[in-house]
């Protein structure tokens, strides 16, 4: 079997696959024409391919034959079938890259040929506007080359980050997560402008734009959350009396009890894997 170097199958376009499709046409790092992509819902595929332009295929197995990269965007309950389905077709020649939330590379590589590069990411919500954190671990085939692959891949849809396998629950639990703490805490604080008289359009604007503002200084500017929040902080001023009611609320131990227990379950979740 040829492989064709350029040739990406994405199969499964929910969130995830229907934006890494998107991120790689709008760059022009692939040609509509060298993706193709597959999903169980026919109507999401003929959305993709009005979308994008891309092709795309009913047919797994047709579509994984001669991709250099195949990229697996599917729910975890199915990617067990998804693996028995294409498994045999697979060869060394080809990488796989996971997006396929808890699921161990070794999970894997047991339903696949021997030394099958396989890379497993995590990438999180905001990854569907291109603004999104992914962490990504090579199992035990994959080498520096198909790490560089997922992250010249990934890069598409934001940030990108190596760690060991076994980080990949922390990764999971703070940058996988993170989105819904983030939105949590804008919910309150946008609450807390309606309970002092705001408009609720009003102070969502207030919350959101600062959130992104704030999120802007921290990466562009490089600066530490602890300078950016004593900058902000005078003696005697009202940032510090906010600060020590939430430090009286246990802020800080909330949130490390919060992201441990996030690990904690996706350790679970991993031992469940196929």
């Amino acid at each position: 079997m040829s492989v064709d170097e350029r040739r990406i199958a994405v199969i499964g376009t929910g969130k995830i696959g229907e934006a890494l499709i998107k991120g790689l046409c709008a760059s022009g790092w692939r040609q509509p024409s060298e993706i193709v992509a597959t999903d169980i819902h026919s109507e999401r595929l003929q959305a993709i391919k009005e979308l994008c332009g891309v092709e795309t295929s009913e047919s797994n197995r047709d579509a994984v034959k001669d991709a250099a990269l195949i990229v697996i965007a599917v729910k975890p309950q199915d990617l067990p079938g998804l693996l028995q389905e294409i498994g045999d077709l697979i060869s060394s020649e080809q990488t796989i890259l996971s997006v396929v939330a808890a699921v161990r590379t070794a999970s894997i590589e047991k339903h696949l040929p021997a030394n099958v590069p396989v890379i497993r990411a995590m990438p999180n919500t905001p990854a569907t506007v291109q603004e999104g954190m992914a962490g990504i671990c090579a199992g035990a085939h994959a080498g520096d080359e198909h790490l560089a692959l997922a992250e010249e891949v990934l890069a598409h849809l934001g940030a990108v980050v190596r760690v060991h396998e076994e980080m990949m629950d922390a990764v999971t639990a703070v940058s996988g997560s993170g989105p819904a703490y983030f939105a949590l805490l804008a919910e309150a604080m946008i609450e807390a402008g309606i309970l002092l008289g705001l408009a609720r359009d009003i102070s969502t604007q207030l919350v959101v734009q600062t959130m992104f503002g704030t999120a802007k200084l921290l990466r562009d500017e490089h600066i530490h959350p602890v300078e950016l929040r004593e900058n902000v902080t005078s003696p005697g001023g009202t940032t510090i009396r906010a600060i020590r009611e939430l430090e009286r609320a246990g802020i800080r131990a909330a949130f490390l009890n919060a992201i441990q227990a996030a690990m904690e379950r996706s350790r679970e979740l991993g031992g469940e894997d196929a």
